[in-house]
């Protein structure tokens, strides 16, 4: 069995993924108290209080865990659209952190998690080299949750290194592995909502903020605003709305739409609650890329030794290449 450690672990979307596609998380890290309180609380192995920009600290750690794998979504702001996207603020490093972690300890595995825009920086590029002279075998995939079993369009950068591993090894058995359609709200939670239309509030005025749960919902934010009193409808939003009847999504509905199941116990401050659960990987999304993994795995292969391939990185979701 694969085992794993989770890396800015967050609340454990990662995590809960992970463990529904098999693999077995040993324990998680994160700097964070707020999240690590709720991780605890939802999970039976240690979460435990890690700056992770202490290398040497976190390697110790991890060593004597001695997983097989390496997982984390490093903080991906500095990446992100919804920030200011400036690699130079310190959150970007991070990333960098991670690279080295896993160089260090050298699992089979590692899984990284980012923002699609992480593709356009130098950051992705030199951890890219980093992990190849280290002798992993690199696969990289840009994927749309949509079409991973979450009722949602959010893009996400994934790049798995096996070490000893063929570089693209995993890319046409994840693409293979995509649902053909985009998962909508109803699909997955039917009419449990109670609604047929919500409030997202949107990045400005001129995007639509009216959304129907016939269609995957827009990515999960880590902020969530009441509709303005003073709201005028935009030409996307459905025809002839009331907004009267209209509301945003609570906390709680949103990490339905994160795909954590309504057993997982969320507390704090809705400040930071719905920061964590905007932050976290969709569960169902990690389940995806975990079992792509875990089914390869099964395959019988020999490792690669001497990788003469050339990495390609994705520039389109792989949904689009596959239809």
């Amino acid at each position: 069995m694969i085992s794993a450690v989770d890396l800015f672990c967050g609340c454990g979307g990662l995590s809960l993924g992970f463990q529904k596609a098999g693999v077995n998380v040993l324990a998680a890290m994160d700097n964070w108290v707020a999240a690590l309180n709720v991780y605890q609380e939802n999970f039976d192995h240690p979460a435990i209080q890690q700056d992770l920009q202490d290398e040497k600290a976190a390697v110790e750690i991890i060593r004597k865990i001695a997983p097989n794998m390496i997982i984390g979504g490093s903080p991906c702001q500095d990446f992100s659209s919804a920030g200011k996207r400036d690699i130079t603020n310190g959150k970007a490093a991070l990333t960098y952190h991670f690279a080295n972690i896993v160089c260090t300890v050298k699992p089979t595995w590692f899984v990284m998690e980012n923002v699609q825009r992480i593709t356009k920086s130098h950051v992705l590029t030199e951890i890219i080299e980093q992990f190849t002279r280290n002798g992993y075998g690199l696969s990289a995939v840009i994927l749309d949750a949509s079409f991973c079993n979450t009722p949602q369009t959010r893009s996400r950068f994934f790049l798995i290194g096996e070490l000893n591993g063929k570089h693209n090894a995993l890319v046409s058995l994840l693409k293979s592995n995509l649902a053909t359609k985009p998962m909508t709200i109803r699909d997955y939670l039917g009419d449990k909502l109670n609604l047929q239309y919500y409030y997202r509030h949107p990045r400005s005025y001129a995007r639509r903020g009216i959304f129907s749960i016939d269609e995957p919902s827009p990515t999960i934010r880590g902020v969530n605003r009441p509709i303005p009193p003073n709201y005028q409808l935009h030409s996307g939003d459905p025809d002839n709305i009331d907004l009267a009847t209209v509301r945003p999504l609570s906390t709680l509905e949103r990490s339905y739409l994160q795909t954590f199941p309504e057993s997982f116990n969320f507390f704090g401050t809705k400040t930071n609650l719905e920061q964590m659960i905007g932050n976290a990987v969709p569960v169902n999304m990690a389940a995806f890329v975990a079992s792509v993994i875990v089914k390869y795995t099964k395959i019988s292969h020999s490792p690669v030794l001497s990788n003469k391939e050339v990495f390609i990185l994705p520039n389109n979701a792989l949904h689009r290449q596959g239809g």
